[in-house]
């Protein structure tokens, strides 16, 4: 479909950020100029607060502030002392981030495929792909669906290898009752800004409960340095900076009230879409919480459905098109088609509607009547 400045506004999108912002405008503006009349943008008050307050909110010791994601990820594996010569498991269906970061610090990616029914790493495959470079295993719980993270641990502990958790979809999503990223020896988180805690440009954090590895993260985000132009490990330039631990304090507030709306947002969407044999719509792995950054269902004729909402003003994504093992930048790792056959199965298959907290249930119906107009017309 072809964006005019008419059909821009009547747009239903997959996260819709103006929406966001403007629920909190008055708050992050306020937080914002408090930094820009503080003068003062690294490494200072806000980041120390919000670090504070992100680990009280996932339960764990300490947060670390990070520039992405991805170097939250790089930054862990660094502090494990895992690089060059060292192989890292992780999910095939993953976000190339993942294996990026992998790559960064100096590791070699190891793909395993993934269950079918919750799209997360196949736990019974982990041991099979363990080797004696082996140093430590990724879980990523996507979407926002906690994996089976016991057994991710007894695979871990019977090899004596490392678990850092990539939490990036998974912000106050819990797995017995316990938020995800405190299982495993440390937890990574993104703040892109679609994110269920999202702030307006890069950011990260590393979450954990030693404080030997906190410290060394510490180090590390600052090329080393535990004060200024004393350098005692090597390290890189990964800062989460002033104004954008200001927008996520303001945030963090608010988020245990918009997964309770998007857990809504999901049943609704569950509801509506009963009946149409043609969907299969996602559900919570056993003993968790699913906090739903995206809602992803599975569909025949995928292509054809994206392409009938587009027209109708309903933005989709596919979250991810190309399993890594597939991704020319990862053919020297010797994978090859057919060597997943779960990854690629549902990579044909999944489609990501829209789902952020200010979304109306109108708007819900109204796509979910869309798709059912679809099937029926087939």
């Amino acid at each position: 479909m072809r964006i005019t400045k008419n059909t821009i506004g009547s747009r239903i999108l997959v996260s819709d950020l103006k929406r966001s912002y403007r629920a909190q405008s008055r708050e992050i503006d306020k937080a914002v100029l408090r930094v820009l009349n503080s003068g003062w943008y690294i490494l200072g008050y806000e980041l120390e607060a919000f670090e504070n307050e992100f680990a009280r909110y996932n339960g764990s010791r300490y947060a670390v502030g990070v520039a992405s994601g991805t170097e939250a990820i790089q930054l862990a594996l660094m502090s494990l002392s895992i690089g060059r010569g060292d192989e890292v498991i992780t999910a095939v269906n993953t976000a190339i981030p993942t294996a990026m970061a992998i790559i960064s610090a100096g590791a070699r990616p190891r793909f395993v495929d993934v269950d079918e029914g919750t799209a997360n790493i196949n736990t019974d495959a982990l041991a099979e792909a363990i080797t004696r470079r082996t140093k430590a295993i990724i879980p990523v719980h996507l979407y926002g669906n906690p994996c089976n993270i016991d057994e991710v641990l007894n695979v871990s502990r019977k090899h004596r290898i490392a678990v850092v958790e990539d939490c990036a979809q998974a912000h106050g999503a819990k797995y017995k009752n316990k938020m995800v990223g405190t299982f495993g020896d440390v937890g990574t988180y993104s703040f892109y800004p679609t994110k269920n805690l999202g702030c307006y440009g890069d950011g990260g954090a590393v979450v954990t409960d030693s404080k030997v590895l906190s410290k060394k993260i510490g180090l590390l985000r600052n090329y080393g340095q535990p004060t200024r132009y004393v350098c005692d490990i090597e390290g890189i330039n990964s800062r989460l900076d002033e104004i954008q631990a200001a927008i996520l304090r303001v945030k963090l507030q608010y988020l245990s009230r918009s997964i309770v709306r998007r857990i809504e947002i999901a049943a609704l969407y569950e509801k509506c879409l009963k009946g149409i044999s043609e969907i299969k719509c996602p559900s919570a792995a056993k003993n968790s919480r699913h906090s739903f950054h995206l809602y992803v269902i599975r569909c025949s004729r995928r292509n054809d459905l994206k392409e009938s909402l587009a027209k109708n003003g309903i933005e989709t994504q596919i979250h991810y098109p190309i399993s890594l093992h597939l991704q020319k930048a990862f053919k020297h790792l010797g994978y090859g088609k057919g060597d997943f056959p779960v990854a690629e199965k549902l990579s044909r298959e999944i489609l990501s509607l829209p789902i952020f907290p200010e979304l109306k249930d109108a708007e819900v119906i109204k796509i979910c009547g869309y798709i059912a107009e679809f099937y029926k017309g087939i």
